[in-house]
Order: structure tokens, then sequence, then C-alpha cells
């Protein structure tokens, strides 16, 4: 019997999976226990038109997140902070003083995971800062740190 999964079956499948199992398995175990429903034809268009609208809504934030990458090469974030003689910071910027910067800059809010420092920021002068925006989607902000007066 062909069946759609309505949740994560362990060692079976994943959600909205169309599988085919024994008739037996399907009729006392899946179906009753609300795991699965028969692959009709009315149940495979409600599966199809879900796969559709969260394709379309990928697409979308794949495009949004390409035109936020464009924008953000131009943006340039001023960041003050106090620094020694030699232009080493007393303290370091790190990736939450990049996003408030950027909330309070552009309007622009961002997760501060999705910053990507391998380290703090511990000197004076411009730094460009990789940004992951979508799955596969990078942008670059330039970051100066000047001397706070």
């Amino acid at each position: 019997m062909k069946v759609i999964l309505k949740q994560d079956v362990k060692n079976l499948g994943k959600s909205e999976d169309l599988l085919t199992v024994s008739d037996g398995y399907a009729r006392n175990y899946l179906i009753p226990r609300g795991l699965a429903v028969q692959a009709d034809a009315a149940n495979l268009n409600i599966i199809k038109s879900r796969k559709n609208a969260e394709k379309t809504r990928r697409d979308k934030d794949l495009e949004n997140a390409g035109k936020l990458a464009r924008d953000m090469r131009e943006m340039i974030l001023n960041i003050s902070a106090k620094a020694g003689e030699n232009g080493k910071l007393f303290g370091s910027i790190t990736g939450m003083d990049i996003v408030e910067s950027l909330k309070k800059t552009y309007g622009i809010e961002i997760d501060k995971k999705k910053i990507d420092l391998s380290e703090p920021i511990k000197v004076l002068g411009k730094t460009v800062v990789n940004i992951k925006l979508y799955s596969g989607v990078v942008g670059k902000v330039t970051v100066n740190i000047v001397k706070e007066q």
C-alpha cells in the first residue's frame, strides 16, 4: 500500500515522504496512530502544493539574501572604541557590536551567530567581515574602527 507520512517515523522515512509499505503495517499501525495517510489523488495534490509553496518561499528568501549581500558591499560601519597610543583597542569589537551597529545605522536585523569572525577585532582601522545571510550566500561589510575621543 502506498502511504504519505504525516511525521517522521524512525527507520522508515521523513514527513511527507511517499512510501510503499505492507497493507497490514499501514492499516494496523501507521494510519490508526496518525503517522500516515493513504496516498490517494487528493492527498498527493496537497503534498504537491505544499512542496511548491515551500520551493517558492525558499527561492524568494534566496533572492532577498542575494540582494542584501549586494547592498552590503557598499556599507561601511563606523564603530568608535577606546584605544591606546599604538592603535590597539582596550577591549575588542565582537559580533554583537557589529549587529548593533548594523541595526542602528542601516536598520538591518541579523542574528549574531551569522557574523563570521574568527576572533574579535582588536585594532583600529578597516576590516571586512563576512555575514552568512542564507545557505551559500555571504555578505561582506566593511567595519571601520575609529578611536573614541
